[in-house]
C-alpha cells in the first residue's frame, strides 16, 4: 500500500507494513502498538542519473578473493564470538537489555584494540563526554588511541570519521541516530534502516570495522526492523540476569565464523572480566546428592559448558498445576513431562513443576532432554542422582534416547572436572567404546535411564 505524496502514513516499526490510519495491531506481523506516524514517501524522480555499473559478471571459479585482515582484541571471550578476531570492514551489531553492560564491553574492546597504535572512535548518542570519562576511569581505560564524541546526526558523524579515519568505530546506540535528509523521528523504522544502510556502505568502502550497539525489546529481539540484522555481518547478544554477576555473549549470526558461539564474562567493579573456565564457575556452588539436581554437558558452538539443571516437583493445591521453567523452553519441558507420564508411568497430573538452569544459562539444544527429564523424575521420586554422573541425550516422543553431536568434547570436559560416570544413548556408547577416566552407561529408552540411575 502506497500513500499519496504530502500525506502522513503509519508504518509498523517491526515489519514495515504501511497503513493510511493508526491501527492498534499490525495486520501483517500481529505486533501491538507498533504503528508510528511518518511522512509519506514522495513520488519517484524521473530521469534520475544512475550510477555506473561496477563490472561485468565473472565466473565464480575464476574469482580471486583478497585475504581477510583481522585484528585480535586481546579479550579472548569476545574474539571467540567473532570467529577469532575482528575483521577489517566488518559491521557488528551488539544487542542486550538496558544496563546489562553493552557500553562497558565496547569501551573495553576499543581499549584493547587500540593498544597497538591504532585509533578507535566511540560516538555516544546517549551519554555526555563527562559520563564517558567517569566510566573510562572506573574501567581503567589507558589507551591514547580511543577517541570519544557525542553526536546523533549521521551526516556529522560521517564528517568526523572522514577527518579522523579511525580503524575502529563504535556507535552507541543505532536507535538514537538520524539523518537530516529524512523527516522521521530518530528510532523510527525509516531512520534506523537508512542510517544502518549508510553506515554499512561506509564500512565496506573504507575498511573501518564498525560496532553498532542496539537496544532490545521486551521480547528480547533487537529493537527496530529485522532489516538491521540482515544488513550487518555479525549479530551478538549480551545476556544475563542483572541480579547475577555472569554475562553471556552469544553469537546468532556471523559471516566470518561459526554461529552459536558463547563468551562468558563476570561483571565486577572494574568492568567485565573474562571467565576462562565457565564450567568450573557454574559448578562451584552445585548441589551434591540432592533430589532434582542433574549436571548436563551443554555445547555452545564449539565450547562445552557443564551446567546444573534443577527441578522441583511438589503436590499442587490448584485445579490447574503450575508449570514454570527458566533457562529451558517451557514447551520442551511440557513435552518431557508428557513422555514421563505416558512412557514411564509417573503420575504428575496433580503436581506443580518448576525447572531452572543454575547461573542464568539458557539451554536450547536437544542434548539436554535426558538431563531435564531425569531431574524431574529425581524430584518426583525424591531420590538423588549420583553427584559424579553426567547425563545427556535427546528424548523422542516414543521415549527413546537418541545420540547427540560431539560426545567426545562433552565427556572430556566432564572428566576434566572430576566426573567419573556418564549416561548417554546406547548407540553412541557403542561407537565410542572405552573412554579414559569415565565409565559410560548406555540406555535405549527413558525408562531404562531411570532404572539405571534409580535401581
Amino acid at each position: 500500500m502506497t500513500a499519496r505524496p504530502g500525506k502522513s502514513v503509519f508504518i509498523c516499526q517491526t515489519c514495515g507494513y504501511q497503513a493510511p490510519k493508526w491501527l492498534g495491531r499490525c495486520p501483517d506481523c500481529g505486533t501491538w502498538s507498533s504503528m508510528a506516524e511518518e511522512a509519506a514517501p514522495t513520488a519517484p524522480v524521473p530521469n534520475v542519473q544512475l550510477p555506473p555499473r561496477r563490472r561485468a559478471p565473472q565466473p565464480l571459479i575464476e574469482l580471486r578473493t583478497p585475504p581477510e585482515v583481522r585484528q585480535v582484541s586481546g579479550l579472548t571471550e569476545f574474539d571467540r564470538t567473532l570467529g577469532g578476531s575482528v575483521v577489517q570492514g566488518s559491521v557488528v551489531l551488539l544487542g542486550g537489555d538496558p544496563g546489562i553492560g553493552k557500553s562497558t564491553l565496547m569501551l573495553q574492546v576499543l581499549d584493547r584494540l587500540c593498544r597497538g597504535g591504532l585509533q578507535g572512535l566511540y560516538i555516544s548518542g546517549e551519554e555526555s563526554e563527562s559520563q564517558l570519562k567517569l566510566r573510562a576511569d572506573r574501567l581503567g581505560i589507558t589507551s591514547p588511541g580511543v577517541l570519544v564524541a557525542t553526536e546523533t546526526c549521521l551526516e556529522n558523524i560521517l564528517k568526523i570519521v572522514e577527518e579522523i579515519q579511525p580503524a575502529f568505530l563504535a556507535l552507541d546506540s543505532v536507535q538514537t541516530l538520524y539523518t537530516a535528509t529524512l523527516p522521521a523521528a530518530p528510532g523510527s523504522l525509516t531512520q534506523v534502516r537508512e542510517t544502518a544502510f549508510r553506515l554499512v556502505q561506509q564500512a565496506k568502502i573504507t575498511g573501518i570495522a564498525t560496532f553498532l550497539i542496539g537496544h532490545v525489546t521486551k521480547e528480547g529481539a533487537i529493537a527496530g526492523p529485522m532489516v538491521l540484522e540482515h544488513l550487518v555481518d555479525t549479530v551478538l547478544y549480551l545476556e544475563g540476569d542483572r541480579s547475577h554477576a555472569f554475562r553471556l555473549l552469544r553469537t546468532v549470526k556471523n559471516r566470518f565464523g561459526p554461529t552459536h558461539e558463547l563468551g562468558v564474562f563476570e561483571m565486577q567493579e572494574a568492568g567485565l572480566m573474562e571467565v576462562a573456565n565457565p564450567s568450573g564457575l557454574f559448578m562451584a556452588e552445585r548441589s551434591l546428592e540432592v533430589p532434582g539436581a542433574v549436571v548436563v554437558p551443554s555445547l555452545e558452538g564449539s565450547r562445552p559448558i557443564l551446567v546444573e539443571v534443577q527441578a522441583l516437583v511438589s503436590p499442587s493445591s490448584l485445579a490447574l498445576p503450575r508449570r514454570q521453567s527458566m533457562g529451558v523452553d517451557p514447551g520442551r519441558v511440557s513435552l518431557l513431562v508428557a513422555i514421563l507420564e505416558k512412557r514411564v508411568g509417573l503420575g504428575m497430573g496433580g503436581q506443580d513443576l518448576f525447572v531452572n538452569v543454575a547461573g542464568g544459562v539458557r539451554l536450547s539444544e536437544p542434548a539436554a532432554d535426558l538431563g531435564v527429564a531425569l531431574a524431574i523424575a529425581s524430584s518426583f521420586l525424591d531420590r538423588p542422582v549420583p553427584a559424579d554422573t553426567l547425563i545427556f541425550g535427546e528424548v523422542g516422543l516414543t521415549g527413546e534416547v537418541r545420540a547427540v553431536s560431539a560426545p567426545e568434547v562433552r565427556l572430556k570436559e566432564g572428566a576434566k572436572l572430576g566426573f567419573s560416570r556418564a549416561l548417554l544413548a546406547q548407540r553412541q556408547k557403542a561407537s565410542l567404546g572405552e573412554f579414559p577416566g569415565l565409565e559410560l552407561m548406555g540406555v535405549d529408552t527413558l525408562s531404562a535411564a531411570i532404572r539405571s540411575i534409580f535401581p
